[in-house]
């Protein structure tokens, strides 16, 4: 990951952070609803990891929100 973008990277984890906890789910709990391991749910949040289309399209699903809310950030 570029240095430049560890900003957005950041934003985006505390995304997802934010919807998981509207919705009342674990790391575990989210991990397992979206079929990956629940470190790398952890390594999103802290923003240490990027994140495929693939991952991004499992969270949305599960979180119940559009992929685009990931992305706005505040």
């Amino acid at each position: 990951m570029k240095q430049e973008y560890r900003e957005l990277y950041e934003k985006f984890g505390l995304n997802v952070v934010f919807y998981r906890k509207k919705k009342k789910l674990t790391q575990l709990q989210l991990a397992e609803l979206a079929d990956i391991d629940r470190s790398h749910i952890s390594a999103i949040e802290l923003g240490k990891v990027g994140v495929s289309f693939d991952v991004i399209f499992k969270l949305c699903e599960v979180l119940e929100i559009m992929p685009k809310e990931l992305f706005d950030f505040r």
